[in-house]
């Protein structure tokens, strides 16, 4: 019995002092990063770095960091995660499945993130190596290559009725997607030529994980493929393209309303998801998306007939004109009347015996449709006289109430 209880204290023991441990070596390994700063290590095994969230406004819908690790190795892993701990968590689950990393995360040098959310790296390192490394923070205020995101969606959902009834579109999408269908084609080939045996049953059964790491393998390893296998690349796109354009020529372009109508809608959405996938200010995203959708089903005629009617509601106050505004515009009204009037009477619409039947002067309007002036030289002259006596009274009027003060 007092064995069994020392042996148990001594596995407590020993749990607790591997638990301090643990927590000591990941406390020495955890790092926080802000823009600017730059972190160098020296020592094998695990390395956390992580950025604390930041506050979200308006003018950071384009921003963006960027973790940049500054090393010759090729042989390290790389775990993401939002805590410490999970990033704790993804590293010893693959170091407990046959050195396969599962949980992964692609192994680039430059690793954006997102700024608006608690973000981890994790580092690993092997013993045997050269384990020298930077890891450094960079801020990106304005990412151009969000703003361009941003630009296309808007420009893919504004164009997609015109694209969808585009023949030269029609040819352009038909050959890409046949070249990239080209590869589904092979696989089918590959299970007809292994049979249904249970070499093709395991590859139905890892598929799906398969797949995934033979296109990881090859989009890490595309520049490569490119260089070493550039004839066989090329021929096998020639070849793939023609053949998809044949097939396309022999169907022929979309000629029903409704297939193009569908086609509009799936542009659409994809071009609402290029503005929701453009910026890390998920809010943001959203509400471009929103307004570019209302403003597209609500064309700006619907904002000048509320405008108009947001008028009659409040109408604004008139403003009272001068008197030498007034004035002007008495003579530009006039003119402009005189000529509409010149205008009709010398249009087909107008009978001009039943005009010249209804005048007293006739050989006046002539006159006037000849270019003469519209008053004869007498009533101009008791105009004159008519305003020279209406300014006399005025300034009469002002001298009486001058002296009444």
């Amino acid at each position: 019995m007092t064995d069994y209880f020392n042996n148990n204290s001594m596995l407590l023991i020993i749990f607790l002092l591997l638990h301090i441990l643990a927590t000591v070596t990941t406390a020495d390994s955890l790092h926080y990063l802000e823009p600017g700063d730059s972190i160098e290590n020296s020592a094998p095994g695990l390395r956390i770095f992580c950025h604390n969230a930041k506050s979200k406004y308006f003018i950071y819908t384009w921003r963006t960091l960027i973790m940049n690790l500054h090393t010759d190795l090729d042989t390290y892993d790389l775990y993401d995660g939002k805590t410490p701990a999970e990033v704790i968590e993804k590293h010893d689950i693959n170091q407990r499945s046959w050195k396969f990393n599962w949980f992964g995360t692609k192994k680039s040098k430059e690793l954006r993130i997102n700024p608006f959310e608690d973000t981890c790296i994790g580092v690993f390192t092997y013993p045997y190596n050269n384990y020298r490394y930077k890891m450094s923070m960079k801020l990106i205020k304005i990412d151009s290559w969000k703003v361009l995101m941003t630009i296309g969606g808007i420009l893919l959902f504004w164009s997609a009725k015109k694209l969808s009834r585009n023949t030269l579109f029609y040819y352009l999408t038909g050959v890409t997607l046949g070249v990239m269908f080209s590869v589904l084609i092979l696989v089918w080939f590959v299970g007809k030529l292994l049979g249904r045996g249970k070499t093709m049953y395991l590859m139905i059964g890892t598929g799906w994980a398969m797949s995934s790491w033979l296109a990881r393998v090859l989009w890490e390893n595309a520049q490569i493929i490119l260089i070493q296998y550039r004839d066989y690349v090329t021929w096998y796109l020639l070849i793939t393209s023609l053949i998809s354009f044949l097939i396309c020529y022999r169907i022929g372009p979309v000629t029903n309303d409704r297939t193009k109508k569908i086609i509009q809608w799936f542009l659409q959405a994809a071009g609402m998801l290029i503005i929701y996938c453009s910026s890390y200010f998920t809010e943001a995203s959203i509400s471009f998306c929103i307004l570019n959708f209302l403003i597209y089903n609500f064309p700006i005629v619907v904002y000048h007939k509320s405008k108009s009617y947001w008028k009659k509601l409040f109408p604004e106050r008139r403003k009272l004109l001068t008197e030498n505004e007034y004035r002007l515009q008495a003579i530009r009204e006039t003119n402009k009347a005189l000529d509409e009037l010149k205008g009709y009477c010398s249009s087909p619409e107008s009978n001009p015996w039943k005009t010249v039947l209804r005048l007293k002067d006739p050989i006046r309007f002539a006159k006037f449709m000849e270019g003469d002036s519209h008053l004869s030289d007498h009533e101009s002259s008791e105009h004159d006289l008519e305003i020279t006596r209406l300014i006399e009274e005025c300034e009469y009027t002002e001298d009486e109430y001058d002296d009444d003060y």
